[in-house]
C-alpha cells in the first residue's frame, strides 16, 4: 500500500485539465417525412333467439264477430255481408318462435402523413 501512493502522486502531476470545445452543425437545412398508417377490423357475431315455453293465442280482424270465448275453432263470421273484412289469426307453441343472426365486420383505415421542414 505504501509503494502504491507515491505512484498515483507522481502520475497526478501528468493529468491537464479538459476543455470542451464548441460543435457547429454542418447542415444548414433538412426535412423529415413520416408516414402512418393504421388498420383497424372489427368482426362482430351476434345471435339472438326468443324462446316460448307456453302457448299464445291472438285473433283480431274488422268487420267479424269475434265471440266471447275466442280460440282455436271458435266459429268466426262476418258481420257485414259483402263489406270489405280483414281476419288474423295466430297460435303460437313452445319452441323458438324467433331468431336473430347478424354477421358484421367494420373496416376503418387512417392515413396520416407529415413533413417537418426545419432551417439553421
Amino acid at each position: 500500500m505504501r509503494h502504491i501512493t507515491p505512484v498515483l502522486l507522481a502520475a497526478a502531476g501528468f493529468i491537464s485539465p479538459c476543455y470542451a470545445a464548441p460543435v457547429t452543425p454542418n447542415f444548414t437545412s433538412g426535412t423529415i417525412t413520416s408516414e402512418t398508417k393504421t388498420r383497424t377490423e372489427v368482426i362482430e357475431v351476434i345471435k339472438q333467439i326468443e324462446y316460448s315455453t307456453g302457448t299464445s293465442y291472438t285473433v283480431t280482424g274488422t268487420n267479424i264477430n269475434i265471440p266471447d270465448r275466442p280460440g282455436p275453432g271458435a266459429n268466426y263470421t262476418i258481420i257485414n255481408q259483402g263489406a270489405p273484412f280483414q281476419f288474423s289469426e295466430t297460435q303460437l307453441t313452445p319452441g323458438i318462435p324467433k331468431g336473430t343472426w347478424i354477421d358484421r365486420k367494420t373496416l376503418e383505415e387512417s392515413y396520416t402523413n407529415s413533413i417537418s421542414v426545419f432551417t439553421q
